[in-house]
């Protein structure tokens, strides 16, 4: 098998040639650090790279007992985002210059999990400085760039793993989530996205809850099954977490085999902030519902019951709040604080903002939080998911997210301009996807979001597998077979 019919394979789809014994591990390795070193100088994905331990690694899985059961992702290689997941001996930066040439003591239970699964991590990949923004143009970095056209954004946070998966480099990249960023730049670079359930995956040892449930780790994948494979491999709770997700029956690749029953689907294509959404995500949306209705399920337009506004003050002070706890939880690590050009502007002033409110004040936003999450699990009581657009425009060009220097903090309303839809299910910490359904007549992906019941991501993965065998996107490609 050549390297170029290796590319777009996905992650299941390798292991399988695994386990026949038509690839080893190393090999596959090997493939795919060629690409990286092929592909990232155009587009910069790579924070920091790992091929020397990333082989070391494969050589050992190419002995392993080829009798044994070692799960479908095995030899697979893959990448982990530049922020809060860590490789031991491997620099970890969160894109910021203020980390200097740290590097990391130990593997995160998320990479140990990761790497039980036979996943082998070959790179990090870049994100906005400490995942603030969506796209990933950190200064430390420079800009990643999209696959589909270098000229725009990859979204973010998570843009560095997005374009690694968007141009065949692996198949499966690890990314976090706070306010949409799995699910941006799955949008932006025509990816399969899936923010799970609050807690369901670790984020120890280091933490057992960031801003108070806001934050989920998981990857960013060319298929659906491959984030079925990879949270069967790491959900579950670290011993010690401070509250687990809602169980889950089974297995959630054994869930996409399951019958997808007639479901009732509630659609919007308005902002649930009043921001104003392009045309063509509209259409994009509306094209999902209307595919949804010709698979049988029942479709309705309806907005979410809740005032988006005053949630969307309480999910601001905790995400400035989260920033300032960000450099402060770094200065007492690297027990020295940020010196003058050591943060970029937008996220000095963010967290020097956070840093005003009170511990009070905090709690209160906690509380409207959490009184809203109530509200729409009554919602979620009626339907069992919301369709709306990803983002409210077509991946921006690179700068499109940047703000005066004498008002850094534009930046911020700038880019809750062009992600108003995603934040809400990190508030109230439901499981939420991008499919990637819809691609305009410039040739960009433009992602359909999909919210559903808390705990229910089998709910989710069966949509999408069923979504994805009526309208595939694996022959969508990069400067490849386009529509």
């Amino acid at each position: 098998m050549t390297p170029a019919d290796l590319q777009w394979l996905d992650g299941v789809a390798l292991g399988d040639l695994v386990r026949s014994g038509e690839i080893t591990p190393l090999e596959l390795v090997d493939h795919a650090i060629a690409r990286a070193e092929r592909e990232n100088p155009t587009l910069n994905f790579i924070a920091h790279t790992n091929y020397d331990q990333a082989r070391k690694a494969a050589g050992e899985l190419n002995h392993a007992d080829p009798a044994a059961d070692h799960g479908p992702l095995f030899g697979v290689p893959m990448m982990v985002k530049d922020h809060v997941a860590t490789i031991a001996g491997v620099p970890h930066t969160s894109g910021s210059r203020y980390l200097g040439d740290y590097i990391a003591p130990y593997d995160s239970e998320l990479v140990i999990r990761y790497k039980a699964a036979g996943l082998v991590p070959v790179a990090t990949s870049v994100a906005s400085e400490f995942a603030l923004i969506a796209t990933a143009e950190a200064q430390r970095y420079g800009p990643c760039r999209n696959p589909w056209n270098p000229s725009h954004s990859t979204g973010g946070s998570s843009g560095g793993s997005a374009a690694a998966v968007a141009a065949g480099v692996v198949p499966i990249a690890h990314a976090n989530d706070s306010g949409g960023s799995i699910r941006i730049p799955a949008s932006a670079c025509g990816l399969f996205g899936l923010k799970p359930t609050r807690a369901r995956n670790p984020l120890g040892p280091d933490f057992g809850d960031i801003t108070s449930g806001l934050w989920a780790e998981h990857v960013i994948t060319r298929s659906v099954r491959d984030s079925a494979a990879c949270l069967d491999a790491t959900a579950g709770p670290m011993q010690g977490d401070p509250y687990p997700a809602p169980r889950h029956p089974g297995r959630f690749l054994a869930a996409l085999d399951e019958p997808t029953a007639p479901l009732r689907l509630a659609f919007s294509t308005e902002a649930p902030t009043g921001v104003e959404v392009s045309a063509e995500c509209r259409t994009a949306a509306l094209d999902a519902a209307a595919l949804c209705e010709e698979l049988g399920h029942h479709v309705e337009e309806a907005n979410l019951p809740v005032d988006a506004s005053s949630m969307e003050e309480a999910f601001f002070v905790l995400y400035a709040a989260g920033a300032a706890w960000g450099i402060d939880s770094w200065q007492r690590t690297l027990k020295r604080g940020p010196a003058e050009g050591d943060l970029e502007p937008y996220t000095r002033a963010l967290a020097d903002t956070g840093r005003k409110f009170t511990a009070s004040e905090y709690l209160l936003a906690v509380q409207e939080v959490q009184r809203y999450s109530r509200t729409l699990a009554a919602f979620y009581a009626t339907f069992d998911s919301h369709l709306t657009p990803v983002l409210a425009a077509p991946p921006l060009k690179i700068g499109g997210l940047a703000a005066p220097a004498a008002d850094p903090l534009q930046l911020l309303h700038i880019d809750a301009n062009y992600a108003p839809f995603t934040w809400m299910a990190n508030a109230t910490g439901q499981p939420a996807m991008s499919v990637p359904l819809f691609w305009n007549q410039a040739g960009l992906p433009i992602g359909v979001h999909f919210t559903g019941r808390t705990g229910d991501e089998g709910l989710l993965l069966r949509l999408a597998g069923q979504l994805e065998e009526a309208r595939p996107w694996a022959h969508r490609r990069p400067g490849g077979t386009l529509p």
